[in-house]
């Protein structure tokens, strides 16, 4: 009896595994079934416009004929010419040229027996006058010019070709 009793539910096992894999066979098919009948209602929809692409304009060349001019793609004159912006190495530095040009500060102006300086600060506080023709900053700034609302400059600061250029560069009143 206990054999026949192992058998049936063996055989009970059996037919339920058999229904819950059909059950889970037909939930699948019914998934395909629900994609296939949108596939088929999308391809049914008219399909839209499409933008045609713009219109490409043709790429104008052009001829750089002439041989005896510079060409454009390189320097004029690398590391400077003969006639080039130098610093003056020779040349012995002066007080102001050891303080950066932001943080001098143009303080005032002085007119003594016709000639007109300029008062400049330094950030430990002292003034300093100067003239035109006296040097200031760090980049050889040659002063050209003193009113009584700035400082006007000539600095020459190194070119990204390895030689150097002229740069104006001023100091302005703040009052």
């Amino acid at each position: 009896m206990h054999k026949r009793t192992f058998r049936s539910r063996m055989r009970f096992l059996a037919v339920a595994a058999a229904c819950l894999g059909y059950g889970l066979l037909s939930a699948c098919s019914s998934a395909d079934e629900d994609l296939q009948r949108f596939i088929e209602d999308t391809k049914k929809e008219p399909g839209g416009r499409v933008e045609p692409l713009p219109e490409i304009k043709p790429y104008e060349t052009f001829v750089y004929a002439d041989s005896d001019m510079r060409s454009p793609f390189m320097p004029s004159s690398p590391g400077g010419g003969p006639g080039s912006v130098r610093p003056d190495s020779k040349r012995n530095r002066e007080f102001l040229e050891q303080f950066s040009l932001d943080t001098l500060k143009m303080v005032g102006t002085l007119r003594l027996g016709g000639q007109m300086y300029g008062l400049v600060q330094t950030k430990d506080g002292l003034v300093h006058r100067v003239t035109v023709g006296e040097h200031l900053g760090q980049a050889e700034g040659r002063i050209t010019d003193i009113t009584p609302a700035k400082i006007s400059l000539i600095e020459i600061v190194p070119d990204s070709l390895g030689g150097y250029m002229e740069r104006p560069a001023a100091l302005a009143l703040n009052e």
